[in-house]
């Protein structure tokens, strides 16, 4: 951001020394690059000179006599430059003019004529080709109307220096020289002049201009227009010109000149078009879809979903970018339409940089410019172009709003401040620094404040932003340094990362390896593993690294059988991996992170492995409050080797075999297993409690029983049917044996149930043992009318 002085004294009484003043803004915040003094190099030998006649050189065909009027009298110089009319208003070095460089001008004899000094061109005087006007291109400097006589260095207003900031992203409205002057004026204690912005004369009604603005698209949430005619395009007056140039634009008419001007005064950028070229007279602001457009540097691009502003017919612009080719002001102009609109800073963030086309106006809005800017400025570039070109502004404006900007009134405690700062400020003078930043006191009282945020503050939010706004305008550099105060607190793990301890290491006994992965996946992983997920469902990412990183994982199954996949094909016979990391779920419209707990295993493992490896897993855990119960129901699983596990009703994993459908996917030729814990809910069932409980000294006693049952009955409900018949002396129940062949009938199946019976009180005898196991009998045959194998 380049900061003129000259300009900033249209705002701010400035008095003080250019050292003092970067000092001061640097220790407030603003950043100061570097001081661009171009006055140094040029002396008052310079001056503006008005051409009187020009004449032919009597002994060389590309030189000129030209005859100025210096003020004092009338000198004749010789010059080569072809850009040279009479009346023109030019800058004469006079002999002892000092040009960059350590040049000083001395006379010189020209093909016989003696020439005492010259005209110069503005890279001769050091300014930047890039901001020279057309006028002035590839010849001598071409002044608008000045004093003849005065200095150059007045005449451009460079004789003050210019202050180059580095503005941080989370302050855009330092990005205009109103910005600064408020930075200035709350550093120095000085109030702001603010530009005026009153209308003389206003005709007619815009309605007959323009017949309506329509706004398809959420990025755009404000667009103000309003109209200007009888415009009279040419050259703006040089003091507009020495703005523009010393802030790093060149000056191209005075239309385009004051638009320019605006969004470097105020921070909001502004677009002029010629009315007459705008088809059906409607404005239509929307998104582009894929179309080709030539843009006002007469390249054409490519555009595809960006925000484009169009007439009834055709694309005028790049919104909040650049205008298009056939729509940009010329000398022929009579009616001018003013656009002052607010965009989605990521949008045109996106567009620049997809379009390579970055732009002064593209640099403030992809920063994030106030809405409440809109009307202000559109206001302010009809004020110039009344005052500078006579032309007659239309009453009223079209505004539309599709989304109000709203900002929250922050309350500031006095003694939060203090204690955050380390400071002891008083209340009168913090209320102070907060009135010259311009926020409003809605309330106070002796503890604390509230106040309403400016608009152009959108980077304050919280109580804390306020207490960085006191500190830095009072000057971190009063603040002594004080030893830091607070209190000591013991260093605990939280429970999640002692749940994650606990299974990692569970997991390590039992001979698992762990692996990480990347939680960006690709959309067709879920269709890989054959896992059920609706595309409105799916997080995905604004700027993938590619379309196998695009979405955010919701499961961790189609990472770990990818793993599995890669050491399958790498000939590795025998392996189990288990990945322990966050999810990503879409509810409603709120992200949510979890985390899962995967298992993978192939080679010498079973369906019964996966269980036993889980339920080792809660038990280290402390969950003993389980259920397994089938599950028919999920594709990734085979239909017959799938269970879900239950902890207090609660689904928490799924575990089993993979479909041959999967398999086939992942290029499986054997068995593989694999299971999914929801490890954030399984975390809030777990108890580390540890009660002891005594062994018994009495001995326990072993009973088997085989039982034919039908094929579709599950083991755990036979389970639970015999510990209902505990009568406390029942320690375990379970399976270990099933056979379905020959001796038993296709529809039936043999399962083996070992039951160890022990009490904490007697030596059991066979009695009462017999009692249980024939109880237990009768109500299996009752209840699932289950017999004894013979």
């Amino acid at each position: 951001m380049l900061l003129p002085i000259n300009w900033l004294k249209d705002y701010v009484d400035v008095d003080e020394t250019i050292k003092t003043i970067t000092d001061r803004l640097s220790e407030t915040g603003s950043h100061v690059e570097s001081v661009i003094d171009k006055s140094k190099y040029l002396n008052d030998k310079l001056i503006v000179a008005k051409i009187k006649k020009i004449d032919k050189h009597p002994n060389a065909d590309k030189l000129s006599i030209v005859t100025l009027n210096t003020g004092n009298s009338d000198i004749k110089v010789v010059t080569g430059a072809k850009n040279i009319k009479e009346d023109m208003y030019v800058c004469y070095a006079q002999v002892d003019a000092t040009l960059p460089g350590n040049i000083v001008l001395k006379e010189a004899d020209l093909k016989g004529i003696m020439s005492p000094g010259m005209l110069t061109s503005f890279e001769e005087m050091g300014f930047e080709t890039s901001v020279v006007d057309k006028n002035s291109k590839d010849g001598i400097a071409v002044l608008s109307e000045n004093k003849i006589g005065e200095t150059i260095t007045e005449a451009l207003e460079i004789n003050e220096p210019i202050i180059e900031f580095e503005i941080t992203p989370n302050r855009p409205d330092c990005l205009s020289v109103l910005g600064m002057a408020r930075e200035y004026a709350a550093s120095f204690g000085k109030k702001i002049k603010y530009p005026s912005i009153e209308i003389k004369n206003f005709e007619d009604d815009i309605k007959d201009y323009v017949n309506s603005v329509e706004i398809q698209t959420d990025k755009c949430t404000r667009y103000v227009a309003r109209v200007v005619k009888n415009v009279k395009i040419s050259d703006s007056p040089q003091w507009i010109k020495n703005r523009l140039i010393q802030s790093g634009i060149r000056p191209i008419n005075n239309i385009v000149d004051i638009t320019n001007f605006v969004m470097l005064e105020t921070g909001q950028p502004i677009h002029a078009y010629d009315l007459d070229k705008i088809a059906d007279k409607k404005i239509v602001v929307k998104e582009s879809g894929s179309q080709k457009f030539t843009t006002l540097d007469d390249v054409e691009r490519e555009l595809s979903d960006d925000v484009i502003i169009c007439d009834g017919e055709n694309t005028l612009g790049i919104a909040g970018i650049m205008g298009g080719f056939d729509s940009e002001i010329t000398s022929d102009t009579k009616n001018v339409l003013i656009e002052a609109a607010s965009f989605d800073s990521d949008t045109i963030r996106l567009s620049s940089r997809r379009l390579s086309l970055r732009t002064d106006a593209s640099t403030r809005f992809e920063k994030g410019v106030s809405q409440q800017l809109c009307d202000l400025a559109s206001l302010r570039v009809c004020k110039l172009i009344e005052d500078i070109t006579d032309a007659t502004v239309i009453n009223n404006s079209i505004d539309v709003i599709t989304k109000e900007e709203h900002l929250d009134d922050v309350e500031l405690s006095y003694k939060k401040c203090n204690d955050l700062l380390g400071s002891n400020i008083s209340n009168e003078e913090i209320k102070n620094i907060l009135q010259l930043l311009e926020f409003k006191i809605v309330s106070e009282d002796e503890e604390n404040i509230m106040v309403k945020v400016p608009f152009h503050r959108q980077d304050v939010s919280i109580y804390q932003d306020l207490i960085e706004e006191v500190g830095r305008i009072y000057g971190f550099e009063k603040i002594g340094a004080k030893p830091l105060v607070g209190k000591l607190k013991r260093g605990i793990k939280s429970e999640e990362r002692i749940a994650i301890d606990n299974a990692k290491k569970a997991l390590y006994s039992m001979n698992t390896f762990e692996v990480l992965s990347y939680s960006f996946i690709s959309p067709k992983s879920y269709s890989k593993a054959m896992v059920q997920m609706d595309d409105d469902k799916l997080i995905k990412l604004i700027n993938p690294l590619g379309e196998d990183f695009s979405v955010m994982r919701s499961t961790i199954i189609p990472n770990i059988l990818d793993i599995l996949s890669k050491n399958y094909k790498n000939k590795i016979k025998d392996i189990c991996v288990y990945e322990l990391g966050n999810t990503f779920h879409l509810v409603g419209k709120e992200r949510i992170e979890t985390k899962k707990l995967a298992l993978g295993m192939y080679g010498d493992y079973d369906f019964y492995d996966v269980r036993a490896m889980i339920l080792a897993l809660f038990n280290e855990l402390g969950i003993n409050n389980y259920e397994i119960v089938k599950n028919k129901d999920n594709e990734t699983y085979h239909s017959g080797r799938c269970a879900d596990i239950l902890v207090n009703g609660e689904l928490i994993a799924t575990f089993g075999e993979i479909s041959y459908e999967v398999r086939d996917n992942y290029d499986f030729d054997n068995r593989v297993y694999v299971g999914e814990i929801h490890f954030t809910e399984l975390i809030k069932h777990m108890d580390f409690k540890k009660i002891y409980t005594p062994i018994s000294k009495y001995p326990s006693i072993e009973r088997d029983i085989a039982l034919v049952v039908d094929r579709q009955l599950e083991s755990i409900e036979i389970e639970k049917e015999i510990l209902k018949h505990s009568n406390g002396i029942i320690k375990n129940v379970y399976l270990f044996d099933e056979y379905k062949g020959e001796h038993v009938d296709n529809d039936k199946k043999s399962l083996a149930y070992r039951i160890i019976y022990q009490s904490k009180d007697e030596t059991l005898k066979d009695k009462i043992i017999e009692k249980i196991q024939e109880e237990i009998l009768n109500s299996l045959e009752q209840k699932f009318n289950a017999t004894l194998r013979k």
